[in-house]
């Protein structure tokens, strides 16, 4: 756990239901906390967790690489009607799912009351 007078990095970290327990544990491991708040994103509605991760900002790069090993992305496919058809017969269209949306944010003041 992390000096509170020592964070001033905050990592907003989306990331797919499947990968949110590798995403932590390998976070875990660095001695990194992360808060876990549950989400649904993007057109396909799906099942999502936004981590708060309060670090050092010379701990962002070991944090980075914790999440590019262990959220990864993957291909699915969606039923996509063809427009072109006379009725509209749904065509699979793959589309890129996964990985981590990662947003990185200073901190100039942190207080814990």
């Amino acid at each position: 756990m992390e000096n509170q007078s020592d964070i001033n990095y905050l990592m907003l970290v989306v990331v797919q239901s499947q990968d949110v327990e590798s995403a932590q544990n390998a976070l875990s491991e660095l001695n990194i906390t992360a808060e876990r708040l549950p989400s649904t994103g993007g057109f396909l509605g799906r099942r999502n967790a936004t981590l708060l991760i309060g670090i050092p900002r010379q701990r962002e790069q070991a944090a980075l690489q914790a999440l590019n090993e262990s959220c990864r992305q993957r291909i699915e496919y969606i039923a996509v009607p063809l427009e072109s058809a006379p009725l509209p017969l749904p065509t699979p269209t793959p589309i890129t799912i996964g990985g981590a949306a990662i947003f990185g944010l200073e901190i100039d003041h942190f207080e814990e009351i």
